[in-house]
């Protein structure tokens, strides 16, 4: 971008003589560095030095404005060159670039004018304005009109054929697309990807692998699209999968590749995968110029994976930043608990003119609530609307009631509750719930439980609630028919799931799980581990076991839940001193959390757990959250 800015210097200072070399060639060149680095204002301060710009640089200039999404700019430009005397009649690149702008604004009635204009030119049988306007129709939803205008063509390649089922899959009628799709004579990779895509956002897995695995011969598109399509539907393993199996047959990932693998690898914590990732990404000279899509997926990893410090640094690599990327490390920083670093961030953010959005928000009161500050987290919601236009949503309500009841100030988030200005969801009710199970108030535990089923019937959380609190208060007869209740509503909880990565392979786990192939020497890990940790002064929490069964079983039950199977699987499978990585679905429970402090001291490692809200880091027998989750 700076050779292009001291040409451009060049270029004003010493202008070339015309009858040399025509002013608008080299303008279109510029143009198109311009947009590549999406750099449309530098691009417009090139068009503007033009004297007489001709058609070639009005179309230029229009394509670098739409090919980086500014549509309504995009609509304006247009205008001005219709309404100036001295500007060049529109061709057929013009109307496809000015089409595509009113595609992303779905924006029926611009649309209908420049139909209205192409028709009037004399440019409707034109195959690419007429692919562009079935485009166009199909994203304001007027399918009847695109496939009218797709039925009345003389002559129609590949790209019309694409464009059709392209349309019936983005609103949704996957049906129609495959009967366009399956006659259809000469498909190409993009007919195969855009009818994969169609069935993933559908959440049609089946169909779309069916599909894939039809493909005569297959490029990186289809494999993104089959990649995507699983990463997107949340089976982050067969989107490893799919990747892993792409690279064994030699085909070169790209960016869109890497973008949808990253939040697969995030996800489950597959660091390893993430960090030869990044390495790709340097080998291949990717880094000079890291995009900000690729980066935002990178650092989100990074923080994912519990590597807070190397998403930072990716982040400062960027070199361009938008408030998404701003948001993954306040939410990272968050999620670490590193509250101070978070806010610092934030006040960064601000000095570098990037208004701030609801996610951003959600990561500074997450912050708030993870180290107890009450006043700090009032104050930041406080200030959403009233300092930076940022109307709060259920979900800031949701951690502002959480930040209050896990401090115990219950009465107050009640009142907040009360005072929402939208109706509360299960999430609210729940955040207020979590204060209760804490401070033990199963009074206004069991009336907030009423309310939860009220909303969600479903709800398995508040059934254990119930039957916990039950139990605890030696009711055990209640606790069994809260049991039974869920059983007949057929309302199932969630297992607790951990996973854990070694050697590239991510291991999966559930509560007593014997299905993976070490499972005799994970459990024989186990029973060291229990030995070794009572001699320490464990005691394990045998009152979180809602089951009358007697101390021994409820101690059995307790050393069997995941999390704890995913750390012994560690311990037998990784290097001496290595840390340890586990991510686990649900909310770590208290004996689990007791457990990881005494065995990261015992094993002199660093055990790091991500559940479902937090990151865990354990080293020599402490807890970087210091006990407050």
């Amino acid at each position: 971008m700076a050779q292009v800015l001291q040409i451009q210097a060049q270029v004003i200072t010493s202008p070339i003589p015309p009858s040399v070399v025509d002013p608008n060639l080299v303008a279109v060149k510029l143009i198109g560095v311009c947009a590549h680095h999406a750099n449309v204002r530098q691009a417009a301060l090139i068009f503007s030095h033009l004297a007489n710009p001709n058609i070639f640089a009005h179309n230029a200039i229009l394509k670098a404005i739409t090919q980086n999404s500014h549509w309504l700019l995009a609509i304006h430009f247009f205008n001005s060159q219709i309404l100036s005397p001295n500007a060049p009649n529109p061709d057929e690149f013009t109307f496809t670039s000015v089409l595509k702008a009113c595609a992303g604004l779905a924006h029926v009635l611009n649309g209908q004018k420049i139909h209205a204009l192409v028709t009037k030119q004399g440019f409707e049988s034109n195959l690419f304005v007429r692919n562009s306007l079935i485009d166009m129709y199909f994203k304001v939803g007027y399918l009847l009109i695109a496939r009218l205008l797709f039925d009345e063509m003389c002559v129609r390649d590949v790209v019309s054929w694409n464009t059709l089922i392209s349309g019936y899959c983005l609103c949704g009628r996957v049906d129609e697309a495959r009967w366009v799709f399956d006659r259809m004579s000469d498909k190409n990779f993009v007919s195969w990807s855009t009818m994969i895509s169609g069935y993933a956002r559908m959440g049609k897995l089946e169909d779309a692998r069916l599909l894939f695995d039809e493909i005569p011969e297959r490029n990186v598109v289809c494999w993104n699209a089959m990649i995507a399509g699983y990463a997107q539907n949340e089976k982050y393993s067969d989107a490893m999968e799919v990747f892993r199996r792409m690279q064994q047959i030699g085909v070169v990932p790209n960016e869109v590749t890497l973008v949808s693998v990253l939040p697969a690898c995030a996800h489950l914590g597959a660091l390893d995968l993430g960090k030869w990732i990044d390495g790709f990404i340097s080998r291949r000279g990717m880094s000079l110029n890291l995009g900000l899509f690729l980066g935002n997926a990178l650092a989100d990893m990074y923080a994912k994976c519990g590597c807070i410090t190397e998403a930072r640094r990716v982040f400062d690599k960027m070199q361009h930043r938008d408030v998404v990327s701003w948001s993954i490390i306040i939410c990272g920083l968050a999620m670490h608990g590193h509250t101070d670093e978070a806010f610092r961030c934030f006040q960064e953010m601000l000095d570098c003119g990037v208004k701030p959005n609801d996610v951003v928000f959600m990561g500074l009161l997450t912050a708030c609530t993870h180290a107890g500050l009450v006043e700090k987290g009032l104050h930041c919601f406080n200030s959403m609307d009233k300092d930076y236009g940022v109307g709060p949503k259920v979900e800031h309500y949701g951690c502002v009631i959480d930040l209050l009841s896990r401090a115990g100030e219950l009465d107050k988030a009640e009142d907040m509750i009360r005072s929402m200005p939208m109706e509360p969801n299960v999430i609210v009710w729940g955040a207020l719930l979590g204060g209760c199970r804490i401070y033990r108030d199963s009074a206004r535990g069991e009336r907030v439980v009423q309310r939860i089923l009220e909303l969600d019937s479903d709800h398995s959380g508040s059934y254990v609630y119930l039957a916990n609190v039950y139990s605890s208060m030696g009711r055990f007869n209640d606790a069994a028919k809260c049991r039974l209740r869920m059983r007949d509503n057929g309302v199932v909880k969630t297992p607790g799931c951990s996973w854990i990565e070694v050697d590239n392979a991510v291991h999966e786990f559930f509560m007593g799980d014997l299905s993976h192939p070490e499972s005799e020497k994970i459990y024989s890990m186990i029973r060291e581990l229990m030995w070794k940790m009572k001699l320490a002064g464990y005691k394990p929490k045998t009152d979180l076991v809602v089951h009358n069964i007697d101390e021994e079983e409820k101690e059995d039950a307790l050393s069997i839940h995941s999390e704890k199977l995913a750390i012994a699987f560690g311990l037998i499978s990784t290097a001496e001193g290595a840390t340890i990585r586990v991510v686990k679905n649900l909310r770590i429970c208290n004996d689990c959390h007791d457990a990881a402090k005494i065995i990261s001291g015992i094993v002199k490692r660093e055990i790091i757990v991500r559940d479902r809200s937090r990151f865990h880091h354990f080293k020599d027998g402490v807890c970087s959250c210091r006990d407050y989750w």
